[in-house]
């Protein structure tokens, strides 16, 4: 007898082994028909996999991560097949699935072009109206070996020499076409109807410049045509929402080629900058942060304490001082544990909450730099933590409250997720265990719903991350929180505890924005640009109908800036028309418009984002844009 536990902790039991297809089906006729793939004990499996032993395992659809993954590599596969067919010298090299679809790399003599896409997407309908099975097949490694060299392709033979001697090499034949390949895949081409195919690109192969540049296909599946459609509509929004192409508008930030990935801050983009700023010292000392500021270079000792030259010094910009060597923080954290190494601590301290603003550099690659996304210098609004074992869930549980409180003031929903132990990671196993043992205490105790993505924590300690949505649906990882056993003891920081024994604390490192950088694209984003009042970098704008009223208009303007709201003026000689035009095109929130009828009523026409609201005292619009101001709105 055969014990099969289920999602919901219910236990099916079968006589025989049976494949993960056939448990869907037992479950029901639906959700054998909508399963993709499937997990067993922790490992994604194809629908085809036998299960002869009890086992946990979970059905997954196209609404799970697991069942997306192998819908859309099938889809990839579909793709080399259509290339393939298209152009037969073409050598296939890698084809996995990716967040939001698919891509594969081809060598062809001649790269492949954008109007090459439509060809081949015609094909790929012909491949899933024949509905092809997809058939899995194990060779050992000599014969995988074999088997690829005669049918060309070395870029298959060069992974497959990589592989232990005496591993079986699996792969995966639908029709005439054959893929190195590890699974899952569903069960043949014939649900896969809703593709469309992206873009082209070169990479080089491995992703090392030293290679071969290879052509790079994107695409994108979903199982319904409605999806699919619904997410070229939003990539289109996500076009017109571009932060860099707003910012470059709005004369908030620009990227410029004397200093690749190191962003130059406009007037006004240092207006929204210093205004969330001023928002996060609001909150954080509300929350009983202090804070502290360190040194951005610190010398290679330092480092070499704290681990990151062991493992992270590949993305550390170095420099030599005195014939010694230093680099520039790529972490703030170093420089947080010195400060509290500048004083003896007890019990009665903790929770100690240090926060800082503090600017770091990270070495990321030319090709992977996007406008404030992805920077090599930025601004993290860090805390570190110092606190007891006992402290643990209360003090996460107060960053958790925290962090939410920033998401929901700008409208943003989100998941959360734990990050485990990586493979180039520091630390006892016993250090590890406590650490996650306590993020999972601490997200249970606060009924936090969350999902493992295991592998990508910290090197230094396991991490909740918070993944919030925007407008338009997508999802940025941008707080988090991260438990860490290993640089009190690295650091050797202690604490006079009650009975007067000297203790190791217990570390939290935070972030709420992430960085404050990417945080302001996120929003350009989100907001399309039309940032709210409070951080609009011109909050009021005032026009004249006509140069006769340049002096009301300046009496307005006056009032309006002692009220403490930013305001700026446009009194040139131009029509209004195309005043209130430019006006909108900044995304000012409020518009004041003066002319004959204003100065004789002394009062204001006003216009909003929403409208033209008529003529309004000037008393009355300085109160309901203080009010939104104040209000945060």
């Amino acid at each position: 007898m055969i014990n099969v536990t289920l999602k919901d902790k219910s236990v099916k039991e079968f006589d025989k082994p049976v494949s993960v297809l056939e448990i869907a089906e037992s479950i029901s006729a639906g959700l054998a028909r909508n399963a993709c793939a499937g997990i067993v004990d922790g490992n994604e499996q194809d629908l085809r996999f036998i299960v002869d032993k009890d086992a946990k395992v979970e059905i997954c659809t196209f609404e799970d991560e697991a069942g997306k993954k192998a819908f859309r590599h099938t889809a990839s596969h579909i793709m080399a097949q259509a290339v393939k067919r298209l152009f037969p010298d073409t050598k296939l090299a890698i084809g996995p699935s990716i967040a939001d679809g698919f891509y594969y790399d081809f060598d062809r003599e001649t790269p492949f072009t954008e109007d090459d896409l439509k060809h081949i997407e015609e094909e790929m309908k012909k491949i899933v109206k024949e509905d092809l099975k997809l058939e899995r097949f194990e060779l050992p490694r000599e014969e995988a070996i074999k088997f690829m060299e005669e049918k060309q392709e070395p870029y298959k033979v060069e992974l497959i020499k990589e592989l232990p001697e005496g591993s079986v090499i699996s792969f995966y034949k639908q029709g005439e076409y054959t893929d190195l390949c590890a699974g899952p895949h569903i069960m043949s081409t014939k649900p896969v109807k809703a593709f469309k195919l992206m873009s082209v690109a070169g990479a080089y192969w491995r992703g090392n410049e030293k290679n071969k540049m290879l052509s790079r296909i994107y695409g994108t599946a979903y199982t319904k045509a409605s999806e699919l459609e619904e997410y070229i509509n939003m990539l289109e929004e996500a076009k017109k929402r571009d932060h860099r192409k707003l910012g470059k508008e709005l004369k908030l930030f620009a990227m410029l080629e004397e200093g690749p990935g190191f962003p130059f801050f406009m007037p006004k983009g240092m207006i929204v900058k210093n205004t969330l700023i001023d928002y996060w010292r609001e909150i954080h000392k509300k929350a009983g942060y202090v804070e502290v500021s360190t040194p951005i270079i610190l010398n290679r000792a330092l480092w070499e304490t704290s681990g990151h030259w062991g493992h992270y010094k590949n993305n550390m910009y170095t420099t030599t001082i005195d014939e010694e060597d230093y680099a520039i923080k790529p972490m703030n954290c170093p420089g947080s544990l010195l400060v509290y190494k500048q004083e003896l601590h007890s019990y009665r301290d903790f929770p100690l909450r240090m926060g800082e603003l503090g600017i770091v550099h990270r070495h990321e690659k030319s090709g992977e730099l996007h406008g404030l996304m992805r920077v090599r210098c930025f601004t993290q609004d860090d805390a570190h933590i110092y606190m007891t074992q006992e402290q643990i869930k209360d003090e996460i549980g107060n960053v958790i409250s925290l962090i939410d409180s920033v998401y929901k003031q700008f409208g943003f929903k989100y998941h959360v997720e734990l990050s485990t132990r990586p493979e180039n990671s520091m630390g006892s196993d016993e250090a590890w265990e406590a650490a996650t043992n306590g993020l999972i205490g601490a997200l249970e105790a606060n009924n936090m719903p969350y999902v493992v993505n295991e592998g990508d924590g910290a090197f230094y300690g396991p991490k909740i991350d918070f993944h919030l949505t925007d407008s338009i649906g997508r999802t940025w990882q941008c707080g988090t929180i991260q438990l860490d056993m290993n640089l009190p003891e690295r650091f050797d920081i202690v604490y006079t505890d009650k009975d007067g024994a000297k203790k190791r604390p217990i570390m939290i490192h935070r972030v709420c924005f992430g960085s404050i950088e990417r945080f302001i694209g996120i929003l350009i984003e989100h907001y399309a640009g039309t940032l709210p009042t409070w951080l609009s970098p011109v909050q009021v704008k005032v026009l004249t109908i006509s140069e006769k009223f340049n002096d009301y208009a300046q009496s307005v303007i006056e009032k309006i800036n002692d009220a403490g709201i930013r305001v700026e003026s446009d009194l040139r000689a131009e029509k209004i028309g195309f005043k209130i035009r430019e006006a909108r095109n900044e995304r000012v929130p409020y518009i004041i418009i003066v002319g004959e009828k204003d100065l004789e009523a002394n009062v204001v026409s006003l216009r909003t984002r929403e409208g033209d609201e008529g003529q309004k005292s000037l008393d009355d619009v300085i109160q309901i844009v203080s009010k939104e101001i104040k209000e945060r709105i």
